[in-house]
């Protein structure tokens, strides 16, 4: 600015004209105008009250100086103040209002320069900011506070213990940070604008201030910091045992990935930290993280995927907040839900911002109600997009025959099992008070070890077959089996009729089921067509239920080479505890679905009080019969 026009200005003040006048005179803002006053000390050198504006002229007898007579205002607030105070002159009005001591700061800062008031203001922020680093720090996940309350709102609750737990803690602090950070940086840019406008009135102490305080920003703010480019997951933070899985889902070679594993077996770490890295390698999909129940999520998956993120050192990115449960990545405004089963509309209600839901981990899936109720979800959930990633882990629960532990013996394409213990994970993962507790259980209680720590559903009384595996039979496998038998089981409805090929492999003990053929409602022509067009020949022998020797006659009428079993006293029983002494008996689920489910499913009855009762049921064991007339000659000789 033109030294000349301010030595005017100030000409200009002392003639009497206004701030706002001057400023529009010269084209610079008020403020300057104020700073010049303060600066150069303007005076008006006693033209007090000198306008360009007649004034009106008050006919009215002037008052004097001072309360009137009957005025108590002055009453108990120590007369009209310090000696040469000038207060109730300046602020008219308010004078009556405000106490001393704000009149006393009004006072102070009355000829301040409005760039030196923003500045004190900044250092109160910045100051602020600062000191609430160690008053909020919150040490660990164990750093709780643990409080006793017996009175709230004026409400008398008795003894009471408020619990606030340390990622509480940290997500109000990280809340009230930001929203102060952002508070900073907004005075910073108002003092940096302020200052340029009136840079050549600025001094030089004003023009270092807002330098130096950037500079110190820049290392405490991290919206600031140069951003850090993601490379994945590193190879240190995964357990071995799930290193081919981290490649099997970077190339999505399956869609659904499933984890069956003991306690500290890690498998939930490694989720966490896939969902996480798929949120930064798919920008236009969001995930949801569900528990049948929702009360339990914020303890358990919510607190998991926070690990994640400060795990892969990305805890400036994302944005956590418990009321919606969600986590947010700032830069693309992806989302994490967390859900609970047991509220199916909120799960339905989902609307994503853009993109699709294509991640789901559902963790404990043994606790979800059923197979159903998990294909109802993947499908209200899984929605818009051509590529999905779905996860579900559990710990196997003791009894064989609970679903999920049926679920993961049925194999699928698109489906990876991966089973994994802690003794899968190092040693220096778990801890020392770990790995003693469980060798404790391991000698007071090895069922209970079994279970928890290597996660075998060992519980006593369940299926009765334990030495079932359910997979795909190749077709060069069956192109070399050499004993091959064949076994029907008569049915009409709705008792199924069923046939079944099998091969036994009498050196390993192992038997393959590798082909069936059931129906309801279907005559003995009906079903011998079938086997014929299956390429059942004259010359393979099918050992039928004696129970229908009609039936059996019709096929040899229809030039099929059928014989009855031969039963006799106890051979039912015999014949189940044969099957059940095999190493193995091998389903291939595709081929024979319904032999594969009833193998499975099949279990001891059970009296009220829970304890199992002996012999085996009768019921929904169609294939099984068809399996033990199949097999009729080779345990009637003891397995020889």
């Amino acid at each position: 600015m033109n030294e000349d026009v301010r030595q005017q200005a100030e000409v200009d003040y002392e003639s009497g004209m206004k701030y706002k006048e001057i400023a529009e005179k010269y084209g610079v803002t008020i403020n300057t105008v104020k700073s010049w006053k303060t600066r150069y000390q303007w005076s008006r050198g006693g033209k007090k009250g000198v306008h360009t504006k007649k004034k009106k002229v008050c006919t009215q007898k002037q008052r004097e100086k001072g309360g009137q007579p009957g005025n108590r205002n002055a009453v108990g607030h120590g007369g009209t103040g310090p000696p040469g105070n000038k207060n109730a002159e300046k602020y008219g009005f308010f004078s009556k209002y405000l106490p001393e001591e704000t009149r006393e700061i009004f006072s102070a800062i009355s000829e301040a320069d409005p760039l030196d008031l923003l500045w004190h203001q900044i250092q109160i922020a910045y100051a602020a900011i600062i000191r609430a680093q160690k008053i909020a720090y919150v040490e660990d996940q164990n750093d709780k506070t643990i409080e006793k309350v017996e009175e709230k709102r004026g409400k008398i609750l008795g003894e009471r213990w408020e619990v606030q737990q340390a990622w509480d803690k940290q997500n109000e602090f990280l809340k009230a940070q930001a929203r102060a950070q952002s508070e900073l940086r907004s005075l910073i840019k108002q003092y940096d604008e302020m200052l340029h406008k009136n840079w050549e009135l600025a001094s030089e102490e004003q023009r270092t201030r807002i330098e130096l305080l950037k500079a110190q920003k820049e290392k405490t703010d991290p919206e600031e910091q140069e951003e850090k480019e993601y490379t994945g997951i590193p190879a240190s933070m995964i357990a071995p045992v799930f290193a081919p899985v981290l490649f099997d889902i970077r190339d999505h070679r399956h869609t659904e990935y499933v984890f069956p594993g003991g306690r500290g077996s890690t498998k939930s770490s490694f989720i966490s930290l896939n969902i996480i890295d798929l949120i930064m390698t798919k920008p236009e999909m969001h995930a949801v993280v569900m528990r049948q129940v929702a009360d339990t999520m914020r303890g358990s998956v919510y607190q998991q995927i926070l690990w994640a993120i400060d795990a892969l050192g990305l805890t400036d990115e994302f944005h956590a907040t418990v009321s919606p449960m969600e986590i947010t990545r700032k830069s693309t405004g992806q989302k994490i839900y967390f859900r609970g089963a047991d509220d199916p509309g909120k799960v339905k209600s989902i609307k994503v911002p853009f993109g699709y839901i294509g991640i789901l981990w559902l963790e404990e899936l043994d606790q979800f109600t059923g197979p159903e109720s998990v294909r109802k979800i993947e499908q209200s959930v899984i929605r818009g997009g051509d590529v999905a990633y779905i996860f579900k882990s559990f710990n196997p629960p003791k009894t064989v025959s609970n679903w999920a532990n049926k679920y993961i013996k049925i194999p699928k394409e698109s489906r990876l099992v991966t089973y994994s213990t802690y003794k899968d994970v190092p040693e220096k993962w778990l801890g020392k008070p770990f790995l003693e507790e469980a060798e404790f259980l391991k000698e007071v209680n090895p069922d209970a070890y079994e279970n928890e720590y290597l996660g075998v559903a060992n519980g006593s009384g369940g299926s009765v077959f334990d030495n079932v595996t359910i997979r795909q039979i190749t077709d060069e496998e069956i192109s070399q089996f050499d004993h091959v038998l064949n076994g029907v089981d008569w049915g009409w409805y709705p008792d199924l009729y069923a046939f079944v090929r099998v091969h036994y492999d009498v050196a390993h003990l192992t038997l393959y089921i590798w082909q069936e053929y059931t129906c309801n409602k279907k005559s003995n022509r009906q079903t011998a067509d079938q086997l014929m067009q299956m390429g059942i020949t004259s010359s393979d022998l099918i050992t039928c239920d004696s129970a229908e020797e009609k039936s059996v006659g019709d096929y040899k009428s229809y030039g099929l080479f059928a014989r009855s079993a031969d039963k006799g006293p106890g051979s039912r029983e015999y014949s189940y505890k044969w099957l059940q002494s095999l190493k193995e008996i091998v389903i291939d689920n595709v081929r024979c679905p319904v032999a594969a489910e009833e193998f499975i499913d099949y279990e001891y009855e059970r009296d009220k009080d829970g304890n199992v009762n002996s012999g085996y049921p009768d019921g929904d064991d169609h294939c099984i019969d068809a399996v033990r007339y199949a097999t009729n000659r080779i345990w009637k000789r003891r397995g020889e």
